[in-house]
């Protein structure tokens, strides 16, 4: 009976989305938030500048059903209206924007006119199999005018992942939509004619808006590519600094961990957190920053997962048939459900350097960039400190593809609980996709975990060579 149950939930999520292609170059279908999200660097973060900004913005608007009271999202907005595609680029369009709206409204149908909302920034995320995404943008708020009305979402959808900086042009999209829709458009048109800007970088705009006269927009993209698409202050509010280290840990395990919260906002932003806390390796499995109401029967699947449920779905949520979930409450900050060895699970010397590195210095942070070099150094440093040494463990063949040596990499670390926990990790999709990629490469990757792999072997170098100096 179990195993029909786990059947019928995978034909429901399957039924539920419809099937997108990630663009006419790529062969692989993939199901909207449903197949892995993998947050690589090259794939999320480190994109080159010169791409265009995004693909589409959209404004999704409540429709009333043709029967009932229930309402139903609806693109009421396009920029651009694409034309002359051929027939599998239109299909393909289709089924993108028929899925769009569907997490927009996360919540479910059932909605009443309003005279008092507040606004919420979230995002979702549309993935292939091969890990290439579409990323939707989204800022729900309730128009201006009187008397009760609903509320509506601007979208843009991108396929490059920098939350701050469309955070910044949904700003500038809800600023012109208060006055006309005619004024988004040149708006967008510039930023769709603009290359998006490399890592420190600045691009300016030049925009009209009337009775306001020219506007020059700029628009700068962090240095750090690394952590632009994360921001750890939710996180760090609602949870305690041991808490975000035990969802770290079940993360590094690939367990279910799900995420309960009232506002949109705060699911978002502390999912892609917790994600973001696995770099320089990607969470490979189900990722869905906002579970959409109709697809709620993903508590229940067999495989790993890392999803975000609205509180008021805690009840049925809670009803669920799961098994070894880490279930965290935002609201309260506290673990609802748990496996119960999270404590256990990383080395304790390491654990312990983590929780001093968070807690030191931490109220003299001013700038997200700074909070976010703070939280995420302690856990890269983690992963520099247990597996920085896999490139010295990977034999290459004349043709310069490598083969990594499992049996000796565990065998070089020294410390037996550093050791237990390497033989685990190793073990993992986490680990495993990483190390494919090294594979290929003849050269690691010269990325900010490189950098810190070098800082960390010299500083092990000097150690030495001062306690050669002191005998």
């Amino acid at each position: 009976m179990e195993g029909q149950g786990v059947g019928r939930t995978l034909r429901l999520l399957r039924n539920r989305l419809p099937r997108l292609r990630a663009g006419p170059s790529q062969n692989n279908t993939v199901e909207a938030a449903t197949e892995p999200e993998r947050t690589q660097e090259h794939s999320l973060s480190s994109f080159a500048g010169g791409q265009h900004f995004f693909e589409y913005l959209l404004v999704v608007s409540l429709k009333r059903k043709h029967s009932g009271d229930d309402y139903e999202p609806t693109i009421t907005y396009q920029f651009p209206k694409r034309e002359n595609l051929l027939r599998g680029q239109q299909e393909e369009e289709e089924r993108l924007l028929k899925a769009i709206p569907l997490f927009c409204f996360p919540d479910g149908n059932e909605w009443t006119q309003l005279t008092d909302y507040s606004r919420e920034t979230f995002s979702f995320v549309l993935t292939n199999v091969d890990g290439s995404r579409k990323i939707g943008y989204c800022r729900r708020l309730l128009p201006a005018g009187p008397g009760p009305r609903l509320p509506k979402v601007y979208c843009i959808i991108s396929c490059i992942g920098c939350f701050g900086l469309f955070s910044k042009i949904l700003d500038e999209v809800e600023k012109r939509h208060q006055i006309s829709t005619a004024v988004i458009y040149p708006f967008m048109q510039g930023l769709r004619e603009a290359a998006f800007p490399a890592p420190g970088k600045t691009v300016t705009l030049k925009s009209f808006i009337p009775d306001s006269g020219t506007e020059f927009i700029s628009l700068t993209r962090p240095l750090d590519s690394h952590l632009e698409h994360v921001d750890f202050s939710a996180l760090l509010h609602c949870l305690h600094f041991e808490q975000i280290i035990q969802i770290f840990a079940s993360a590094v395990l690939e367990r279910k961990i799900i995420f309960l919260a009232e506002g949109l906002s705060t699911l978002s932003q502390c999912i892609h957190a917790a994600a973001a806390l696995l770099y320089p390796f990607s969470w490979a499995h189900t990722y869905i920053p906002v579970v959409p109401e109709s697809l709620l029967a993903t508590v229940c699947c067999p495989t790993p997962f890392m999803v975000g449920v609205q509180m008021r779905f805690q009840q049925e949520v809670m009803e669920s048939p799961m098994e070894e979930v880490l279930l965290v409450n935002l609201c309260e900050g506290t673990f609802l459900l748990s496996v119960g060895d999270e404590k256990d699970i990383l080395p304790p010397k390491l654990q312990d350097d983590i929780l001093d590195s968070l807690g030191q210095g931490i109220n003299e942070l001013k700038t997200s960039e700074q909070i976010n070099e703070h939280v995420s150094g302690p856990f890269v440093q983690f992963f520099v400190k247990t597996v920085g040494h896999y490139a010295s463990y990977i034999k290459r063949e004349a043709s310069g593809q490598g083969h990594f040596q499992e049996r000796s990499f565990c065998k070089a670390v020294t410390s037996k609980t550093k050791r237990r926990f390497v033989k685990k990790f190793v073990k993992t999709q986490l680990f495993s996709l990483f190390i494919q990629e090294a594979e290929k490469s003849r050269n690691p990757p010269a990325g900010y975990f490189q950098k810190k792999i070098l800082e960390y072997e010299e500083q092990k170098k000097q150690k030495k060579s001062r306690e050669k100096t002191v005998k």
